[in-house]
């Protein structure tokens, strides 16, 4: 197998790789803490919630909210499930275990997201499509809330 060579000799000695010190994690850490899956599939559920009280609340109709509810369970547990598959001692043994596992997860993810959709109308009487459509869309714009709301998603405290 050939290699290619830096175009630049002078700057190759330059790109030598540079393990981090024990402080210097601790300081990327702070600058840069990781963000909490379990925390944004929590907040999920609080925004699921609010969102089916609110739809209780304005329509007065007990099947809106539980329709809301049903697309926010959608998205909450579905959800779970996946952290809890990323997050397994087997997801991190090597890296095709992570690929996989990461492919497999989101599989079960969307099946299990259109098996409780498609079960929504066995579990709500007069279930209201819309609304479930609004609890299953709001519930999952919070990824890009996670994105945003540093304080919220990301921890703040020692690691």
């Amino acid at each position: 197998m050939t290699r290619m060579r830096p175009e630049d000799e002078e700057h190759a000695s330059l790109e030598a790789f540079e393990p981090l010190t024990a402080e210097q994690v601790r300081q990327l850490r702070q600058h840069m803490p990781l963000l909490s899956v379990w925390r944004v599939v929590g907040v999920q559920a609080i925004v699921g919630g609010v969102v089916a009280l609110l739809a209780w609340w304005i329509s007065g109709r007990q099947a809106v909210a539980y329709s809301v509810t049903c697309g926010a369970i959608a998205v909450v547990v579905p959800a779970a499930l996946f952290a809890r598959g990323l997050t397994g001692r087997l997801a991190s043994a090597n890296a095709g275990a992570a690929v996989f596992g990461f492919f497999l997860w989101e599989m079960v993810k969307i099946g299990l997201t259109l098996a409780i959709l498609i079960a929504a109308p066995l579990w709500v009487k007069d279930v209201s499509w819309p609304a479930m459509l609004v609890g299953l869309v709001v519930t999952m714009k919070v990824y890009w809330l996670a994105l945003g709301m540093r304080r919220v998603f990301y921890p703040t405290g020692p690691t």
